[in-house]
């Protein structure tokens, strides 16, 4: 038996241990070193805790069995500090909760200076929000170090081999503190701001031992294309995915160690050729430059690399055909080519030796055609498909992929019958999107965890569901019949339902909604807009209490809204504009809705004061409808409307699909802005509207309203509304939309409104508004459209002039008004004085003589005077 020099050491201890255990120096419980525990302890009252993440930490126990503390089991030093945030994302937003997660400031100097042993650092993912260089409040061993690098004379260097601070709210200046952690092994900064370190790459060089290095999404710009070295004697991973670099591939990527396994340089806007000079690399396994723009033709030598498992190169502009050289890529694991410019036929020879093959993407549009042997029988099992292909019959190679579990298809053309609806049954994931797909779901069972088949134009009656079915979107066909043909089958309703994800919109289904909703809890978005649905809205719709998002615009339902949907508590998106409902606007609305559209019914009453109280509400769309009263002076208490910043929350569902991918669809909705109808989608959770036009409001325009400075979208034309604009409309300064036409409005447009520097589209026509439209400001820029039916109104871009303007002279060779009655002035003396001499010739001379004299001494008197006049008028100007 062969006995290592370590086992040796182990076996001594235990030995010595053993001999001195009667005299009672032997204490077999290893504890924590004073020092690291101290140090600990410095660690924590420096960092805040919300969540009481760190509340195993006190001097009662052991630090060796504090939450994230690792020991090194003889020498009792802490060797592991490891804190990541477990932050999980929820399903109807973007934004990450961590407020539950470690904040404040990390303390480097401490970390190096007190933690002799500490090698592995491992804070991501919380919400840390400086790094500090400086000493800490309690730090005793550091005493000089001030804010930036430390000190040379208090610390050399760091043993920590492994840090990752990723995904924290951090904004770094400067990477100059990396020379302190020579032993660097493993160094993720990923999501961390680093666009003001621009001396990045010649910092992360100097890091002798480095193995990997993920800086992806940082806002690095700089790639020094021109460097013909860098020093990465160790390097294995390099990851820089989705930054700003804008340049061809660097010279000295092609001159890293052999040893590199995997580069990725994905989401950046790299551009030109793939050189030849990559196969430098030739224990290449990983290459990702997906999302750039490379160009030209995939190079025929990528088929030469030996080891290379994962190949991206999707949405670039690649052109020509797939060589079938990448057929000699026998390790291959992963090929995808989507989105490019390729052209050509697929056909066998490209996948001869690829018998490793799991993943395969070539989505292209206009699609390749597919030319492959009617019995041929791929060498691999897939997992994965992602294609696009041109002709009318579906490739027969698929049938055989027993493995496969994600299939994706889009924009192509064929027939699907029995046997293909039994083939995805067995996939967990099915997306069909935009083909041309001659296919009837009459009594199809779909059986897929998530399935997308819009825009298929596929035909019958609604198709039944597994229950393993949690999301099924079947939007823009041509599907018919009843809502039960979907939801009412008893056969489904024995068992559990985890449908979470319905969407039915555009089709032709008929008849009512049901009464099976009862049966469908776990639902969270329901569309079924647009269609032929009729009836009332069931009040076992209110049993679905994790709805977050209904939409049932588009149909044919009426009645008043029952009032069941209050014990829909997460309901976020309310959505049944142009329908016959009828009585007043629901006074149940929850408080935390963010988008409530009623346009186009019949709502009338007033406007409810309940709707003040919705804080998180963006998009409040109540026109075309009866509603009368006043507009309620309690709008500034909508909170999200008040706040100059987009929402946190993108109006997105997120599933997760438990390979760490999540599920994602935008929700919608159309509005009325700038005058024209738009969909939102991914853009939804920026824009900010209010739309009450169209209705029978009165009374003022609440000042209150305009403290509404985060809104984009105001509308409040044909109503009834009165008195004037209040110069607080100044402070919406996030305008881009204003319409307040054909209401009765009066008074000068306020001069304020020309601080509205983002507004694009205005609307003041057939009011009673009087005077000048102000001048100097954009408010010109409109056409004579925006401002018609204001018979008192003036000023351009109308042609009516001011009275003042008309009075008012301008250096393009108009007189002004001295001049205009100066002349009016010379005209009147010079007939009075002919007239003058016409009666001297008739009458005596003494009359002629005296009338002369006069004449004369007046046209003096009015010269002399019209000299000092226009001499003074002049030095006035």
């Amino acid at each position: 038996m062969n006995i290592f020099p370590s086992q040796y050491a182990i076996i001594f201890a235990w030995l010595l241990c053993a001999i001195m255990f009667n005299t009672g120096w032997c204490n077999l419980h290893i504890r924590c070193n004073q020092k690291d525990k101290d140090a600990l302890l410095n660690f924590k009252q420096g960092v805040k805790d919300p969540a009481g993440v760190l509340f195993s930490w006190s001097t009662q126990q052991d630090c060796c069995e504090w939450k994230g503390v690792t020991c090194d089991n003889f020498t009792s030093r802490v060797t592991q500090l490891s804190l990541p945030c477990s932050t999980t994302l929820p399903t109807y937003t973007d934004y990450m909760d961590k407020s539950h997660c470690l904040a404040g400031s990390i303390y480097l100097s401490l970390l190096m200076v007190e933690f002799e042993f500490l090698y592995h650092l491992n804070l991501s993912n919380n919400d840390f929000s400086t790094i500090q260089f400086g000493s800490h409040v309690h730090s005793q061993n550091c005493h000089n170090l001030s804010v930036g690098i430390p000190s040379n004379q208090c610390v050399n260097s760091s043993a920590i081999r492994y840090l990752d601070l990723s995904f924290n709210n951090l904004a770094i200046t400067s990477l100059d503190w990396l020379s302190h952690f020579s032993s660097l092994e493993y160094l993720n900064l990923d999501g961390i701001d680093l666009h003001r370190e621009t001396k990045w790459l010649q910092l992360v060089i100097m890091l002798p031992s480095l193995l990997e290095l993920h800086m992806r999404h940082c806002q690095l710009e700089d790639l020094s294309p021109s460097l013909q070295y860098a020093n990465f004697t160790a390097l294995k991973v390099l990851s820089l995915p989705g930054n700003g670099f804008h340049s061809e591939l660097p010279k000295w990527l092609f001159n890293l160690s052999c040893d590199i396994s995997s580069i990725d340089l994905g989401s950046n806007l790299l551009k030109g050729q793939l050189p030849e000079a990559l196969l430098n690399l030739q224990h290449l396994e990983a290459l990702e430059l997906d999302d750039n723009n490379f160009n030209g033709p995939i190079p025929h030598w990528l088929g030469e690399f030996q080891h290379l498992q994962h190949v991206n190169l999707r949405k670039n502009m690649f052109s020509g055909s797939i060589p079938s050289s990448l057929g000699n890529l026998s390790s291959l694991l992963i090929l995808s080519v989507s989105s490019n410019r390729l052209t050509g036929v697929v056909s066998e020879k490209h996948f001869v030796k690829l018998s490793k093959l799991k993943d395969l993407r070539i989505y292209i549009s206009p699609p390749l055609i597919f030319d492959f042997d009617s019995h041929w029988v791929p060498p691999f099992q897939l997992e994965r498909l992602v294609l696009s292909f041109s002709g009318p019959k579906f490739p027969v190679w698929l049938y055989t992929q027993k493995s496969l579990e994600h299939l994706i298809i889009y924009e192509s053309s064929f027939e699907a019958k029995e046997k293909f609806w039994s083939f995805l049954s067995r996939m967990k994931e099915v997306h069909l999107e935009r083909n041309s797909i001659d296919g009837n779901l009459s009594n199809v069972l779909l059986n897929s965890t998530f399935i997308s088949l819009s825009s298929n134009d596929l035909k019958g009656l609604l198709p039944r569901l597994s229950s393993n079915v949690v999301v099924v979107r079947l939007p823009n066909n041509s599907l018919s019949g009843n809502m039960s043909f979907l939801l009412c089958d008893h056969e489904m309703l024995s068992g559990n339902n985890n449908l979470e994800y319905l969407d039915i919109s555009l089709n032709l289904v008929s008849g009512g909604l049901t009464n099976c909703w009862e049966n469908w809890k776990s639902l969270v978005h329901i569309n079924l807009g647009s269609n032929n649905i009729t009836g009332e809205i069931p009040s076992s719709m209110g049993l679905l209490s994790n709805l977050t998002s209904l939409h049932l615009h588009e149909n044919k339902l009426y009645g008043e809204i029952p009032s069941s949907l209050k014990d829909c508590h997460s309901l976020l998106i309310f959505n049944v504009r142009e329908n016959d409902f009828s009585g007043n606007i629901p006074n149940w609305i929850l408080h935390g809705a963010k988008a409530l559209q009623l346009r186009s019914n019949h709502f009338g009453g007033n406007i409810p004061s309940l709707i003040c109280q919705m804080s998180s509400l963006i998009v409040l769309d109540i026109a075309n409808n009866t509603i009368s009263g006043p507009i309620p002076n309690c709008l500034h208490n909508i909170a999200a409307l008040v706040s100059n910043n987009a929402s946190h929350n993108k109006l997105s569902f997120h599933f997760p699909m438990g390979d760490g991918r999540h599920y994602t669809f935008e929700d919608n909705l159309e509005l009325v802005m700038k005058g024209q109808t738009l969909e939102y989608g991914k853009n939804l959770h920026f824009m900010s509207l209010i739309d009450m036009s169209s209705n029978n409001l009165s009374g003022t325009l609440p000042p209150q309203m305009f403290s509404l400075i985060g809104l984009c979208s105001l509308n409040l034309s044909h109503n009834k509304l009165t008195g004037k604009i209040p110069s607080e409309i100044g402070n919406m300064n996030k305008l881009e939309s204003l319409d307040l036409s054909t209401n009765q409005l009066w008074g000068e447009i306020p001069q304020t409104l020309s601080n509205l520097s983002f507004l694009s589209y205005l609307n003041l026509s057939f009011n009673n508004f009087t005077g000048k439209i102000p001048s100097g400001t954009q408010l010109q820029g409109f056409s004579a459209l925006s401002y018609i039916g204001n018979r008192d109104l003036c000023g351009p871009p109308l042609t009516k002039m001011c009275f003042q303007d008309a009075k008012q002279i301008h250096e393009d060779g108009q007189t002004s008004e001295f001049f205009s009655w100066f002349y009016i002035g010379i005209e009147t003396g010079f007939g009075t004085s002919f007239f003058g001499v016409c009666c001297a010739i008739f009458l005596n001379r003494k009359w002629r003589h005296v009338y002369f004299k006069f004449l004369y001494g007046l046209i003096d008197r009015l010269y002399v005077m019209g000299l000092i006049t226009i001499n003074s008028f002049s030095l006035h100007r």
